[in-house]
């Protein structure tokens, strides 16, 4: 029996269509999909999403998991921001740290309800606390942008930190059977006490994850207030992350770099520096598994964007928004993604543009 899969990108790389063949090759894989920002990733594709009967695999949810996107409308002015960008795009980089850096003081968090194995409970001790409420680095950021009525909105994407990096290489190891860390499609029975155990630790991570991106958002609230008269409407926040792994209709649902996208589900799809981000809501396509894209997708790797990008072109495009442009942001700039734009018309049957939030604000890592 022929398996169900569905490619939503027009154009897909090679090495991409590759390693989703290779994942769909599996015994255990039943349905497949890719979405219109789909690129090559780590044993699976940025992009992709993979139903699975009885097996989970660590590597096809990836090491940042719960990595995902928050976004909070505001009453802030949208010329009240313009005017003070400066000092809150420096404000916020003082007092949020980006990259490797964490908190000096551990972060309270009440998460003694949730269950645990003692390898979760001994990696969140080594340094979990001082990770809540950090950026890290890559394509995470803050953006605090406008929407089409004028509503100035937060927008954070962040995920587990070196938590759940270090909790994807302690199951990636323990399921390739050799104590190495390989990409490829190593996995676990869900009944096994492996398979419970990742999906245990998996979903404390996904929780931290929430943790940390409610922190950032508390944090840069708090800094645009200090210059601009305005409340959060807290109860609209929205919450979605793209590395995980669900249980759904006796499946066990994969998304790698991929966002939940149920029938009137919001959530978040940001697209580049300059071009802002889409707040989306689901419409629960069946052949897309419930699923849309997480953002706009490389088309040039972080190397081949440093390579082959200029600064001036970067620094052009980005008029009148207040950003880090420079050498270290290259393979952020908007050159080195897909057309958001194009990706969005991809993806009509997935999801409802509702907002189109243009950046004014953009902190990276």
């Amino acid at each position: 029996m022929a398996k169900v899969t569905h490619i939503f990108a027009e154009i897909i790389e090679e090495g991409a269509k590759q390693q989703f063949d290779s994942a769909m090759d599996q015994p255990f894989a039943v349905q497949g999909a890719l979405m219109p920002d789909a690129h090559q990733g780590y044993s699976l594709p940025i992009g992709a999403v993979v139903a699975t009967d009885g097996m989970i695999i660590p590597a096809w949810v990836g090491y940042d998991i719960g990595c995902g996107m928050c976004a909070v409308p505001t009453s802030f002015i949208r010329q009240e921001v313009t005017a003070n960008a400066e000092a809150i795009f420096k404000q916020l980089y003082k007092r949020i740290p980006v990259g490797f850096a964490h908190n000096q003081h551990g972060q309270p968090w009440d998460c003694g309800h949730l269950p645990r194995t003692s390898f979760m409970q001994e990696t969140y001790n080594a340094g979990g606390p001082k990770q809540i409420g950090t950026l890290g680095g890559g394509n995470h950021f803050i953006e605090i942008g406008y929407d089409e009525e004028g509503r100035v909105w937060i927008i954070i994407h962040s995920g587990s930190r070196n938590l759940g990096h270090k909790t994807a290489t302690y199951y990636m190891k323990a399921a390739s059977g050799d104590g190495k860390a390989r990409e490829g499609h190593f996995g676990f029975p869900v009944d096994s006490d492996n398979g419970k155990d990742y999906i245990m630790d998996l979903n404390f991570c996904l929780e931290f994850a929430l943790r940390n991106r409610l922190v950032l958002m508390e944090r840069v609230f708090k800094v645009v207030g200090e210059f601009c008269a305005g409340t959060a409407a807290w109860p609209e926040l929205i919450n979605r992350n793209h590395n995980h792994a669900e249980l759904k209709d006796g499946l066990w649902i994969h998304r790698k770099g991929a966002t939940h996208a149920e029938d009137g589900m919001t959530g978040v799809i940001p697209g580049n520096m300059r071009d802002g981000s889409f707040i989306i809501k689901g419409k629960g396509n069946p052949d897309a598994l419930w699923s849309s894209s997480h953002g706009a997708g490389r088309v040039l790797g972080r190397k081949a964007a440093q390579q082959k990008l200029t600064v001036e072109q970067f620094s052009d495009t980005m008029n009148g928004i207040v950003a880090k442009i420079d050498a270290n942001t290259l393979d952020e700039s908007p050159f080195a993604y897909k057309d958001i734009f194009e990706v969005m018309r991809l993806q009509s049957d997935m999801v409802e543009i509702m907002h189109h939030v243009k950046p004014l604000i953009n902190v990276k890592g």
